[in-house]
């Protein structure tokens, strides 16, 4: 553990999704896991995630995996996403194999299960994180490398799951404190600021006199805020974009989207 602890000092100690993402998937590539995805939403229901466009998604996979896992949806009808739904913890894939032996997935899961395994993934591990809001999810999978088989998945885990499970947890920890990306288009500084005015109770006249702009533009950029967000109202869209951390930030700082970021 150790040797892990200057690892955990650099994600914590990171300000953008960048260096954080690098530093954790660069250790989970050292034990065998060069492909990694990561989900986090907080607009969780009973069915969904929410509208994926406010969902962060990422992964170390070409962009031809990133289309076919998140805008193709493969990663929902996954039988470890329904383990990550309904569980906090984490686990190998062992139990998939043998329940899909046992006619206990359904037809999309076991569907999905050969897919994947036609792009040959076999194996890996799934960290489904435990969270304090009820409409929040974040869950990590980690992929196998060719070669590895269950039995090799095991052992890298029997040895090393304490010290994934710290940098999993630091790096999911950083990562959902930081501004959510928005997917169809970001806040200005201008759309920013002026709903950090509103969430500070002010009103129209005095949002335009603090940005020392004419109201009317300063309901231009509560418009163009409320769009940007796919809200109704402006108390919406200070909700909305307070739950994104896209306000009351020192820097805006957009997480790597995958390539698939606009093929939705």
């Amino acid at each position: 553990m150790s040797e892990v602890l200057p690892l955990l000092a650099r994600i914590a100690e990171a300000v953008a999704v960048g260096p954080v993402w690098q530093t954790a998937t660069g250790y989970f590539a050292g034990l065998g896991f060069g492909r990694v995805n990561y989900g986090y939403t907080r607009f969780l229901n009973d069915k969904t995630i929410g509208n994926p466009e406010d969902a962060v998604f990422l992964t170390t996979g070409d962009a031809d995996y990133a289309r076919r896992y998140f805008s193709g949806g493969l990663y929902a009808r996954t039988p470890v996403f329904r383990w990550a739904q309904q569980n906090a913890g984490s686990c190998t894939w062992a139990w998939v194999g043998e329940a899909m032996a046992r006619g206990e997935l359904s037809p999309d899961e076991v569907a999905a299960v050969k897919q994947n395994l036609a792009m040959g993934i076999t194996a890996g591990i799934t960290v489904s994180f435990p969270e304090t809001s009820t409409r929040a999810k974040g869950a990590l999978g980690m992929i196998a490398d060719p070669g590895m088989d269950h039995a090799a998945v095991e052992q890298v885990w029997a040895a090393k799951r304490e010290e994934i499970l710290a940098v999993a947890n630091m790096m999911h920890l950083k990562i959902v404190n930081m501004p959510g990306a928005n997917r169809r288009r970001p806040l200005t500084q201008r759309q920013r600021e002026a709903l950090e005015w509103v969430a500070d109770g002010k009103t129209t006249q005095d949002v335009a006199l603090l940005m020392n702009v004419s109201p009317a533009m300063v309901e231009k950029h509560l418009r163009l805020a409320r769009e940007a967000l796919d809200v109704e109202t402006t108390a919406q869209a200070v909700a909305k974009a307070a739950l994104l951390n896209m306000i009351f930030q020192k820097e805006e700082v957009a997480p790597p989207l995958p390539p698939v970021a606009a093929a939705r």
